[in-house]
């Protein structure tokens, strides 16, 4: 390690700021780093009180459930958590004042897309999922019934394909005197809202909602040829956003792994990302998408963006990183040296015409915050932040992870702290209902996970985020959001259900992958989010009461198979994604569950599976020797559901000896203990063994 301005800095993040990050900044590297110094000296304590504050809390919690069995009185536990200052006073109206936000942010309703840093070519992928063909979304999932037939293009696949898709154009963006399914690929005659905006070749391109649709006229193409208007494609507007993740969706344990993130994030913000990778047994090179050329409907010359608007989302206030070690010794806050490095490599991207943020903003996502000190604490890090870098004051935006339970019920003051700077609020719920088992582990058993859904918290969590977001001036300024749909091979269900994102007033929802991104756009043409926001403004907010409903079993004896149908769905989808990210440092990907079906899964399901498990120990619905029975039982389903990957190692032969299957017990066995429940400090402390030959 190198010292540096009283820093022990890994030489390989020290080398790769010095020779990748500073060069073309105008900064010195010596002042870079006793800039970060006097950034680590003055918000270490911050963090640290906070992060203390948060175990003074929850003990007492703790201890006022142990002394108030269930039922809970509601009116007692509020007069309870506000007399601890858990609960804080509701700020006086404000309205948040942004600028310099582009407006795939505050503008637009679209999709969002969420990567990990660490894979270059799912970044690349996201990032070009801008635009994506509905053709293609369609012909090869569920999304319609059936499946092409093998060996080239199925005409009779393509045949639901374009009826589909002519549907929708008449539902969405309807010619004034006929269907669509009798277009001659004459001009287009809309009727309002949508506008005929603009031409590429002989395309047309038509503006909806903010969003655009291209028609793709090629009759020479195998699907034009047999369409009398001789349409080719359906091309939507779809990921207008991607989140870039530092966080939940990675296996970040070390300075390596922190670097390849920080060089991912940098090739993005120059522009020059590229990945080269074996396809069809073909070597491709993807690239980042160049910007589309149009004329508008006056033959002038037009651009729109070829790319998603990228977000870094920075790690929580919790984990430190053995990247940078502070003078004293400990590891440094792992958020506060994100905080630092990806601001300053976002300063590439305002310093090129045509890049990622054309308002010229930093945009970072910051996850896991508890409640409105820890958002100021972020607003004065970024703050300081700036000041290293030079930038104009809240240059660098913040979105705010609604998914924490002291941060729900506190919402608008957490806003409040970040006004001038917000770009979105999004909900998180697996994280959510993780902190709401954490904090109220000893008021009693929790009830089982799918019935939790239906629970009036769930709904209140849900509800007010909308309203206190719309009450506190976001519409028009900021996002806001909700989660993700975690089922990538079942795009007929997202179709169905998922349109309940904008028809909720929120403006943008999570996608796993480039084609459920493309299908989700359907949605925004389906529903003027604007206009919902208008609507729901009316309201009032979802009462706090309903919120602080704790989802206790009280009173509910299951029969045993029930028991044991809960515990082996926990325990399944601990050991299958746990045995990836410990094993082989995958922090996201297509998990099988209990029964086979593919899950994206990330570091928020865990931690509700383990902290369920844990909860269930804890007032005696399962015992220690049944949980390391199903353990064992279910370390063979997994091991079987991955025998094909030559990479995996199996568990259930030698548990022992597996850091990963010891991993997943001691996030249960241990799961009352770990900081709000999170998993981060024990796959960490496991994967670094593994990294380590250990």
């Amino acid at each position: 390690m190198r010292e540096l301005a009283g820093l022990k800095v890994a030489d390989e993040l020290a080398a790769f700021v010095e020779t990748q990050v500073l060069p073309g900044l105008e900064i010195a590297p010596d002042a870079f780093w006793q800039g970060a110094a006097d950034i680590f000296t003055r918000f270490v304590p911050v963090n640290r009180n906070l992060l203390q504050k948060r175990e003074a809390l929850q003990a007492k919690i703790d201890a006022w459930h142990r002394e108030h069995p269930a039922p809970i009185d509601g009116e007692a536990y509020r007069a309870f958590l506000t007399e601890l200052g858990y609960l804080v006073p509701e700020p006086e109206a404000f309205s948040v004042n942004p600028q310099n936000v582009d407006p795939e942010l505050a503008q637009i309703a679209g999709p969002q897309l969420v990567v990990p840093v660490l894979n270059a070519r799912f970044l690349l992928n996201a990032a070009n999922a801008r635009w994506g063909s509905l053709y293609d979304a369609l012909y090869g999932t569920d999304a319609i019934p059936g499946q092409p037939a093998g060996g080239g293009y199925d005409e009779a696949r393509g045949a639901q394909v374009i009826d589909w898709a002519r549907q929708f154009l008449d539902r969405a963006v309807p010619l004034k005197d006929q269907l669509w399914r009798n277009w001659d690929g004459s001009e287009p005659d809309l009727k309002a809202p949508a506008e005929l905006v603009g031409r590429n070749g002989d395309n047309w391109l038509i503006r909806h909602n903010g969003l655009h649709i291209e028609i793709v006229i090629d009759p020479d193409h195998p699907v034009g040829k047999t369409d009398k208007a001789g349409v080719a494609d359906v091309i939507l507007e779809a990921a207008l956003s991607t989140i870039c993740d530092f966080e939940d969706s990675v296996a970040a344990v070390d300075a390596e792994d922190k670097v390849q993130g920080y060089t991912n994030w940098l090739g993005l913000m120059k522009g020059d990302l590229e990945e080269t990778f074996m396809k069809g047994g073909k070597e491709m090179t993807r690239t980042l998408n160049p910007d589309r050329d149009y004329v508008d409907m006056d033959g002038k010359a037009f651009t729109l963006p070829g790319r998603s608007l990228l977000l870094a989302r920075n790690v929580g206030h919790l984990m430190t990183t053995p990247a940078v070690i502070l003078p004293e010794g400990n590891e440094a806050p792992e958020g506060i040296l994100d905080a630092i490095m990806t601001s300053a490599i976002g300063c590439h991207d305002l310093k090129r015409a045509g890049g990622n943020s054309r308002a010229g903003s930093i945009y970072l996502v910051k996850p896991k915050m508890h409640g409105p000190e820890e958002c100021a604490m972020t607003n004065d890090l970024f703050d300081a932040v700036e000041d290293l870098l030079g930038l104009d004051r809240n240059t660098i935006k913040v979105g705010v992870m609604d998914e924490e339970r002291r941060t729900s019920a506190n919402l608008a003051a957490c806003i409040y702290e970040v006004r001038d700077r917000i770009m979105f609020i999004n909900t998180g719920f697996l994280d959510r209902t993780g902190d709401e088992i954490h904090t109220a582990m000893r008021a009693g058993a929790m009830l089982r996970k799918g019935a939790m859904k239906e629970t009036p918290w769930i709904a209140a969590y849900e509800d007010r985020n909308v309203q206190i977001g719309l009450a506190c001036g976001l519409s028009g300024k900021a996002q806001i959001g909700k989660g993700m749909w975690a089922m990538p091979d079942r795009m007929a269900d997202m179709l169905a259900q998922k349109i309940g994102h904008p028809l909720s007033g929120a403006n943008t929802a999570w996608v796993p992958s480039p084609t459920a991104a493309t299908l989700h756009a359907t949605h925004y043409h389906l529903v003027d989010v604007f206009e919902r926001q208008g609507e729901r403004r009316e309201e009032g907010v979802a009462p706090l009461s309903d919120l602080l409903t704790v989802p206790l079993a009280d009173g509910v004896n299951w029969p045993a198979e029930k028991v044991r149908a809960e515990l082996e769905n926990n325990a399944q989808g601990i050991l299958g994604y746990v045995v990836r990210w410990v094993d082989q440092g995958v922090g996201c990907s297509k998990v099988p569950d209990i029964n086979d079906i593919g899950l994206m899964e990330d570091r928020a399901t865990l931690r509700i599976s383990s902290q369920h498990i844990a909860n269930w120990l804890e007032h005696g619905v399962v015992s220690p020797e049944e949980v390391d029975e199903v353990l064992i039982e279910m370390a063979k389903k997994v091991d079987a559901q991955n025998a094909g990957d030559p990479a995996y190692r199996p568990m259930a032969d030698n548990p022992e000896g597996s850091m990963a299957f010891q991993a997943a017990r001691a996030l249960i066995f241990e799961g009352t203990e770990q900081p709000s429940g999170y998993t981060e400090p024990l796959l960490h402390a496991y994967r670094q063994k593994v990294k380590g030959g250990g």
